[in-house]
């Protein structure tokens, strides 16, 4: 188990912070924020910023999924919701089994790679 300084606790917390306000207002996940964060402020390798980013994930996303479908105004298809669930979770435990088999340097130009082509795919569309 890693021990922080107090300063690096206070990192931590913000990472959290922005990671959450930018994951809950843009439905974004949160790796986009937090895996860099952990890796560059914290210096923790790559496979173990992505542990921690898939970990935050579940109660973050419980708590910003269960306001969004609290709000009257989205209509959300539960039959979408699970089949894209089901197909995420096969899905997870594929990249999850690839991401073991890759170095963390060839695992951070491929996660760099995806969120420069997101980003402008975005701005395009």
């Amino acid at each position: 188990m890693t021990t922080l300084t107090a300063l690096q606790w206070i990192w931590v917390v913000l990472i959290g912070l922005v990671a959450g306000t930018i994951s809950g207002s843009l439905g974004v996940g949160s790796a986009i924020i937090m895996i860099p964060a952990l890796v560059y402020f914290l210096v923790f390798s790559q496979k173990t910023a992505q542990a921690m980013s898939l970990l935050v994930m579940a109660p973050m996303v419980l708590m910003a999924a269960t306001r969004y479908c609290l709000n009257p105004t989205i209509k959300i298809n539960p039959w979408i919701v699970a089949v894209l669930a089901a197909a995420a979770v096969v899905g997870a435990n594929i990249g999850s089994s690839i991401a073991f088999e890759l170095s963390a340097e060839i695992l951070r130009k491929v996660f760099a790679v995806f969120i420069v082509g997101a980003g402008l795919l975005i701005l395009w569309k």
